[in-house]
């Protein structure tokens, strides 16, 4: 029994784990942090997640950190905490960096779960790092910092999909009725959602931001990237109409004959762009599934989504002369959910590896066990225990990002107003002629905060 236990301790040790999420799940650790983006004091539980940065799952845990920051309008917190979760990013990324607590980590998950393994996160999370990034650079006033945040999002759009094309190729997912059904469900719960990198708020907003930023050719590309995965959004309809009109585009006569004419700036009138923000993202629940081999009783737990979520409601905004609805972009949870599907071959190749080791080691455990008439099988029970309590489901993933996206686009005679999502507190807001407003509403359930800069 102290023989196989070394094993799972010494590889533990080599990996360098914090134990954060190995024997108690991610949502719950989280869960004091979400609660606390509802009351006035939300950057009150930031330095509890700041202090995880350092430990194995640094990555995700600056994400987090810089999530609940920026939430918090400290814009230049947030920035250096996204930072720390850039460098994590870039280190998994560099091959040459493998080592022996990388190695020790893969060689514990077959004996404890997978939750040792250093979280790497899915490409949507990257990408979304990127976008909050660059507006964590436009609001704190640095344009140009805001541009070069952008292009690496959208880089990351295709990147991300080559890197987990190359990873299939090399995985074969196994044949099992419960697995299947499983991955009908994930995939019913995705809704029309196909891929996991491909992120119509991301896209969305990095053309805002180029077309803000004086770069409208950029923006218009984005904008057809974002319409081609949310086609029906009226706002990006009308934002494609406006920018084929605005610079000529072949496509103009096509856009206008499905969409309509766009609605043109007037004179001493200026824009305004609303990204709103919805909720949280759902956490991953665990799906179990009991059974013995060789009379021993072994679990294997893996991540699931369930698929009783309520359904977010169109923001009623106003204070802006008529009242403005706004339109969704994007499900954030149903990129979750897709991104989790796609992760499913990999994890039970691991999830394979771990039965047996784990199976092998209360083998030899009760063999030894019955060579020493002596002693009785409390060694064996022992084992057993072990293996059932320390198979717990990967339940890591950024938590704090927003359940849905949504968008809204008007114009406005110079001039203050008092925006209002909802029954939220009221905003002032300023709008200048021929200038734009961005505003960024973040809705987490019991407050909604405003943030606006005039570009």
């Amino acid at each position: 029994m102290k023989h196989w236990l070394l094993i799972p301790l010494m590889t533990l040790s080599l990996s360098g784990c914090a134990f954060n999420s190995i024997f108690i799940n991610y949502p719950s650790q989280i869960a004091p942090v979400k609660a606390q983006l509802n009351t006035s004091e939300p950057m009150k539980g930031v330095n509890e997640v700041a202090a995880n940065i350092a430990g194995a799952d640094g990555l995700l845990y600056a994400q987090e950190a810089g999530r609940v920051a920026q939430i918090s309008g400290d814009f230049e917190s947030s920035k250096q905490y996204y930072q720390d979760a850039v460098s994590a990013y870039l280190k998994f990324d560099d091959k040459a960096t493998l080592s022996v607590t990388d190695l020790g980590a893969t060689a514990s998950s077959l004996f404890i779960n997978d939750n040792v393994i250093p979280y790497r996160g899915p490409g949507y999370e990257r990408v979304m790092l990127h976008q909050y990034q660059a507006l964590n650079y436009l609001f704190s006033g640095d344009q140009q910092g805001a541009l070069v945040e952008v292009r690496r999002s959208n880089q990351l759009q295709s990147s991300e999909q080559d890197r987990y094309q190359k990873s299939q190729e090399s995985v074969q997912a196994m044949a099992n009725g419960t697995i299947d059904a499983e991955i009908n469900k994930l995939g019913n719960a995705a809704g029309t959602v196909t891929s996991s990198f491909l992120n119509a708020y991301s896209y969305y907003t990095t053309g805002v931001l180029h077309e803000i930023l004086g770069e409208p050719n950029d923006a218009f590309i984005d904008y057809r990237k974002a319409a081609q995965i949310s086609p029906n959004n009226p706002f990006l309809q009308q934002d494609l109409v406006r920018l084929a009109t605005q610079l000529s585009m072949p496509q103009q006569e096509e856009f206008e004959r499905r969409w309509g004419k766009a609605t043109q700036q007037k004179k001493g009138e200026g824009q305004v762009i609303i990204l709103l923000e919805r909720g949280f993202v759902p956490e991953k629940q665990s799906i179990t599934v009991p059974f013995t081999i060789h009379g021993n009783w072994q679990t294997a737990s893996l991540a699931t989504y369930t698929s009783n979520s309520r359904k977010v409601s169109k923001g009623k905004l106003t204070g802006l002369g008529k009242p403005l609805t706004a339109a969704p972009i994007a499900n954030l949870d149903a990129l979750a959910i897709t991104a989790l599907k796609e992760d499913l071959p990999a994890a039970l190749v691991r999830q394979a590896a771990r039965v047996y080791a784990k199976s092998e080691m209360a083998r030899s455990v009760e063999s030894q066990s019955k060579k020493r008439h002596n002693e009785t099988d409390i060694a064996a029970i022992a084992m057993q225990i072990f293996n059932v309590v320390t198979e717990q489901a990967d339940r890591r993933s950024w938590l704090t990002l927003p359940k849905q996206a949504q968008i809204a686009r008007t114009y406005l005679k110079d001039g203050s107003y008092s925006i209002k999502l909802d029954n939220s507190a009221p905003k002032e807001i300023e709008v200048k002629s021929g200038r734009t407003t961005l505003v960024w509403a973040i809705d987490t359930g019991n407050y909604t905060r405003f943030y606006s800069i005039i570009i």
